[in-house]
């Protein structure tokens, strides 16, 4: 595993953002891990958090894009500093666009989305926080496709859940890159994580030890999907 997903891991533990109990999702799924990057609130957390995205993107997709595509809410900070992180890292400016849950019907900037219009010929990557069943991703690709003639290069995801999506067979990942035609990615898997956190000390303590480990084997037994992302 390389060097930065292990320190991607420990990171979102740092922050307390990948949290092990028990958690009743969206879905209604109860779930012995959550991720919540709402928890990402200081300038230092925000900074290194668009560098591990800029990692991630730059090893999965290379300099040939365009635009970073956010979807609100929480893709639009995530969306932005991965655009300035791009830039300090790798010494390319790339747009960050998101859209609005209401368009603004006034002023300079009224319409459907912030930050860079989206123009015929851009080659965008989207980026979210986590996708759990690819529900998001039904309302936001035909924003994206609809407002130029663009191309959708691929997404990016700090934690793919390994997990059935919506169709209830393939990850949400996998089911995303069937439906829509481009390539999904994550910066670690919960594999990457269970790997790297199992009965091991970090900080003092071990963070998934063989009770955690256990309920999150249980929880594939019954919603893990094979994948193909990591």
């Amino acid at each position: 595993m390389e060097a930065y997903k292990q320190e991607f891991i420990e990171f979102m533990v740092d922050s307390d953002v990948l949290r092990f109990g028990e958690f009743t999702l969206k879905s209604g799924r109860k779930s012995p891990f959550f991720m919540n990057a709402g928890l990402y609130v200081t300038g230092s957390q925000l900074k290194k958090l668009g560098e591990y995205y800029a990692h991630a993107i730059h090893d999965k997709y290379g300099d040939d894009f365009d635009v970073l595509f956010g979807p609100a809410y929480k893709g639009i900070p995530i969306s932005v500093v991965t655009a300035i992180a791009y830039s300090e890292i790798y010494g390319k400016e790339v747009r960050y666009c998101s859209d609005r849950k209401e368009a603004k019907d006034h002023g300079a900037d009224k319409g459907g989305f912030l930050g860079s219009p989206l123009k015929d010929g851009d080659r965008v990557v989207m980026i979210e926080d986590v996708t759990t069943s690819g529900k998001s991703m039904e309302e936001t690709v035909p924003k994206v496709r609809g407002a130029a003639n663009v191309e959708i290069v691929g997404l990016m995801v700090s934690l793919n859940r390994m997990e059935v999506g919506m169709g209830g067979e393939k990850s949400a990942l996998d089911e995303i890159k069937d439906t829509y035609g481009f390539d999904t990615n994550a910066i670690v898997s919960m594999s990457d994580v269970v790997e790297h956190l199992y009965n091991k000390e970090y900080n003092g303590k071990v963070v998934i030890n063989d009770d955690i480990k256990n309920a999150i084997d249980e929880y594939y037994k019954q919603y893990g999907a094979g994948v193909s992302a990591q």
